[in-house]
């Protein structure tokens, strides 16, 4: 060993010393024993492994870093700035506060999940949304799970295990993480039967299929994908009537799945779950966390027959949804009651109906604040973009948005400039989340509200490109 090292591992402090010290102590109070121990070790050993030396002070400040950064929730707020606003990597829809406090209300006690209060009886935990569900859906009965996956699995495996499902090739969907259609199907127990072509399916073709081994008939709606030109779809009315006339159930699953008529706040319009459900569906699935606004879920309404052999399936019990989710998909629907406010008070219909005009006159408000922090380091201007309304819902309609536009000074075509702006900002205390896009960082404003809070990191933004 060098006289360096030797000299290094002289000079440390023993670990007894730095736990009975005051700053060890207020690190113990703080974190506990356990973990400040194995901090101030690894540091220790850090610093015998480089050969420095330290005093207790010093090893106490490196811990208190080590343990600051242990101890930061890996899911983190963020400012999405993507321009998709029902984004499912930063978790799809916002709730709005009287869900966020329905949850805190079930996290903090006891509550009547599954007690009825009247009889003094076991209760059902779906009773708490079916009727919600039931009243703005026009569905005889309803039942929820924890996502449209989930409600789908059911609905196959109750209805169709062992015998065919049928399915048009061309809405033989995959969604986010690779999980295909087909796939979920062979898990549920059914046999996929696909009909017609990618681009034109008839209801000859569908006809031509069922026979003995057919369990249901399945229209799975293409809200990730668009497939234009020359198509031909068979109608769910027309399905629903051919199902009808074989005695097979027909399951529509919505996917995004709207509560409301999207056309009243100038939106693209998406087929309602009221509307499958008037068009002959005998079941519809969609989700909770997307256009409905609410907490990830899997929601299914339809003919009581059919949902209660649903409910009865022992799956049901493994896709349940906890207290928590449904106190909060409770309240958002409750909202829904009320439909001359909630725009206003539903985060995601807020965030979509966001006039271009508003978003505009934000991105001219933050505009002179976002120069002056990244002056002589990068430019930043303002332009037209278009928001996407979100991952795996309504993907090819586009809504008018502004963006800020940030190209650092001197950007090569290598792009390691712009990585590298990107980068800082997704390090920032709250992290600002944007896109890539031509050689600039885009910061798509439709969904920043927290203007102050967005402002009050430019110094960091600054302090972060500088190092």
């Amino acid at each position: 060993m060098t006289a360096a090292p030797r000299e290094g591992r002289a000079a440390l402090p023993a670990v007894d010393a730095i736990l009975r010290s005051a700053g060890g102590a207020r690190l113990i109070a703080q974190f506990g024993r356990t973990l400040v121990l194995d901090a101030v070790r690894a540091v220790l050993a850090m610093r015998r492994e480089s050969g420095e030396a330290g005093s207790v002070d010093t090893v106490i400040a490196e811990a208190a870093a080590a343990l600051e950064k242990l101890m930061q929730p890996s899911q983190r707020q963020v400012f999405n700035l993507t321009g998709t606003v029902l984004h499912t990597n930063l978790g799809r829809a916002p709730l709005p506060e009287e869900a966020i406090e329905a949850a805190a209300a079930a996290m903090r006690a006891p509550s009547s999940l599954e007690y009825d209060l009247a009889t003094g009886r076991r209760g059902e935990r779906d009773d708490h949304i079916s009727g919600w569900l039931v009243r703005l859906t026009g569905a005889p009965a309803a039942l929820a799970v924890n996502n449209n996956a989930g409600a789908l699995v059911l609905a196959l495996n109750t209805l169709a295990d062992g015998r065919e499902t049928i399915v048009s090739r061309g809405e033989l969907i995959e969604i986010g993480g690779s999980f295909r259609l087909p796939d979920i199907m062979a898990r549920a127990g059914t046999r996929l039967r696909e009909v017609g072509t990618t681009n034109r399916t008839h209801l000859a073709d569908f006809a031509a299929a069922i026979g003995p081994e057919t369990g249901l008939i399945l229209k799975a709606h293409t809200s990730n994908y668009a497939i234009e030109g020359f198509t031909a779809a068979v109608p769910a009315a027309k399905l629903a009537g051919l199902a009808r006339e074989h005695g097979v159930p027909f399951i529509e699953d919505l996917g995004s799945g709207s509560l409301v008529d999207l056309d009243i706040w100038g939106l693209p319009h998406e087929p309602t779950v009221a509307e499958a459900l008037a068009q002959g569906a005998d079941l519809v699935t969609f989700s909770g966390d997307k256009l409905l606004g609410g907490p990830q879920a899997g929601l299914v309404v339809g003919h009581a027959d059919l949902v209660a052999r649903l409910a009865k399936n022992p799956l049901k019990r493994a896709l349940r949804l906890d207290k928590i989710r449904l106190a909060a998909l409770e309240a958002v629907l409750r909202l829904y009651a009320d439909p001359d406010r909630l725009a206003q008070r539903l985060p995601t219909l807020r965030l979509l109906a966001r006039p271009q005009s508003e978003i505009a006159a934000l991105a001219e408000r933050l505009l002179p604040a976002v120069q002056r922090a990244l002056a002589g380091l990068a430019e930043a201007g303002i332009a037209e973009t278009r928001s996407q309304i979100g991952s795996g819902a309504l993907p090819v309609s586009l809504l008018p948005s502004a963006a800020l536009v940030l190209r650092p000074m001197g950007a090569g075509k290598s792009g390691g400039a712009v990585e590298a702006l990107a980068s800082t900002l997704r390090h920032l205390p709250t992290p600002v989340i944007g896109r890539i896009e031509a050689g600039k960082v885009v910061l798509d404003l439709r969904c920043l509200e927290d203007e102050a809070g967005f402002l009050d990191q430019l110094a960091e933004l600054r302090a972060g490109l500088l190092r």
